[in-house]
């Protein structure tokens, strides 16, 4: 397999050649030091990737010729996680390993105990920069599809225009888990199985919540269950959201591959 990985949105459905951004062009010529001659997989973020050879090493306008085309079959689940942002550079590396581990979609949500507050210019630039970080893991690891990064949105208009803050409705998911250390949490294993017992098949799109440090509000949380949201346990010991973000993707995409 060719060492290097390039992001292309062709205008066409049947490049024969694919002229790559200035961005893309550095980041291949300048960064990596591909020469002309050298294998590079190209794809779209959306399953398709095309085989090509570099033939114009401009650093600012680098050209593939494609060689072959492969259409990624899609995941057979969709993993969506909607976690509240931690301080500091926390949610680049969630956006990263969400990437690597195949979640379909992942919306930033402020909640009640979220300490970092982003406001115009600087949310565009914050989900911009996430965008990045997504499209940066995916190239590292292989993965052709990017996962969508939606809006900077409160947890109350997360509720409100998604899933119905009243509603036990699960609007489009087999199964919505909320992150939870109080009693009567279920194991991911126990909600699983019983999902599965109740549809008849393995849940396939699953909705993940997490909180951020100091967890969600009694309150938060109430609004969670009564919004079909089941409350699982991810052990008995207090982790990092980064970590728990992590944990539960990992967890459900093993058990949603069975």
């Amino acid at each position: 397999m060719p060492d290097f990985r390039v992001h292309s949105i062709p205008p066409e459905t049947a490049p024969t050649t694919l002229q790559l951004t200035p961005d893309e062009s550095h980041h291949l010529i300048v960064v990596n030091r591909a020469r002309r001659g050298a294998p590079v997989i190209a794809f779209d973020g959306r399953g398709t990737e095309w085989i090509c050879e570099l033939t114009t090493d401009a650093k600012n306008a680098a050209v593939l010729t494609v060689r072959d085309t492969h259409r990624a079959p899609p995941l057979s689940h969709a993993i969506t996680l909607a976690q509240a942002l931690p301080k500091g550079p926390g949610f680049d590396d969630i956006i990263r390993k969400a990437t690597e581990i195949g979640a379909a979609r992942v919306v930033p949500i402020v909640s009640e105990r979220t300490q970092v507050h982003l406001d115009g210019d600087r949310q565009d630039k914050k989900i911009e920069k996430w965008r990045t970080a997504a499209l940066e893991a995916a190239k590292q690891c292989g993965n052709p599809w990017l996962p969508e990064i939606a809006p900077l949105q409160s947890l109350n208009a997360f509720f409100a225009s998604h899933y119905g803050a009243r509603s036990t409705s699960n609007s489009g998911y087999d199964l919505k888990l909320i992150a939870s250390l109080h009693p009567g949490a279920k194991p991911l294993k126990t909600l699983f199985a019983e999902t599965a017992a109740a549809l008849g098949h393995a849940p396939r799109r699953v909705l993940w919540l997490i909180g951020p440090e100091g967890d969600f509000t009694p309150a938060e949380v109430e609004t969670a269950l009564r919004s079909g949201f089941a409350p699982a346990t991810l052990g008995t010991l207090v982790l990092r959201c980064e970590t728990a973000a992590t944990y539960a993707l990992s967890v459900t995409a093993h058990e949603l591959s069975l």
